[in-house]
């Protein structure tokens, strides 16, 4: 198999966006509480950004926990926000340590006080930092992120702020959440599902989509390895046509193919 380092820059992705699934049907496999699936899914987090930053790559969004996600058992959602302080508790030095800078999409709305002050802290501690960039979706809908934007242009078209005719996608982008943050090069979502799931779904129009039947607990940095020399084979058009054109597309930041 083609390692990523060998490959040219031009094939290598600049952000890998990470559905993470499949731990409820891991722990379920081995007769476990899905809690377990869960706990394991944070060892493949560290896996992961590991392997990201061994690679060299620039920026990986990890989808932690959607706005969907709150119609759980409340005890699962409880362990959940417990795994969540348990990681920054216990990796956070070593994610500053490492220079990766942690950044968290999502809303703030309904976070207990202590795990909005852990995301605040994460990224107040690591916003120097200039190796890996490392995103978590947490408590994040795509959907509701893109209404979000919407309604902040309009209040701004309102108070007299904005032109309406001078909204265009670079604008709108950058009243995303991930603003600052490239689009997605590539998307993988593990356990076999073939479904967004509301994640990225403005910044994703262009992305490179690989499923993978490995769930996600299991997922692991040959993994990461091999989807992205899957993406090293495609060819990305941006809606032009294929690389043997003598005029190579531009890419845009929307628009049909």
């Amino acid at each position: 198999m083609t390692k990523i380092e060998a490959l040219p820059p031009e094939r290598r992705p600049s952000h890998v966006a990470i559905i993470m699934d499949g731990n409820g049907r891991w722990a379920r496999k081995r007769l476990l509480p899905r809690s377990a699936g869960h706990a394991a899914g944070i060892s493949a987090v560290r896996r992961v950004v590991a392997a990201a930053r061994e690679i060299g790559l620039q920026y990986v969004t990890l989808y932690a926990f959607s706005t969907e996600n709150w119609r759980r058992p409340k005890t699962e959602i409880a362990f959940l926000m417990g795994l969540l302080r348990q990681y920054f508790d216990s990796d956070l030095k070593q994610l500053k340590a490492d220079n990766v800078r942690v950044r968290i999409i999502g809303g703030r709305d309904g976070l207990e006080k202590d795990i909005a002050g852990l995301v605040a802290d994460a990224q107040d501690m690591t916003a120097a930092n200039t190796g890996l960039h490392l995103s978590f979706a947490f408590n994040y809908g795509g959907r509701e992120e893109i209404v979000a934007a919407a309604r902040n242009l309009a209040r701004q078209v309102r108070d007299g702020k904005l032109d309406a005719d001078a909204i265009d996608c670079t604008m709108f982008a950058s009243s995303l959440q991930t603003a600052g943050i490239p689009d997605p090069d590539l998307l993988i979502r593990t356990s076999g599902e073939h479904r967004l799931s509301n994640f990225l779904l403005w910044q994703s129009a262009y992305a490179e989509f690989v499923f993978i039947d490995t769930l996600w607990p299991d997922f692991s940095g040959e993994d990461l390895h091999k989807a992205l020399a899957e993406y090293a084979g495609r060819d990305r058009r941006f809606g032009g046509v294929d690389s043997a054109s003598d005029t190579p597309p531009r890419p845009l930041r929307a628009g049909a193919d």
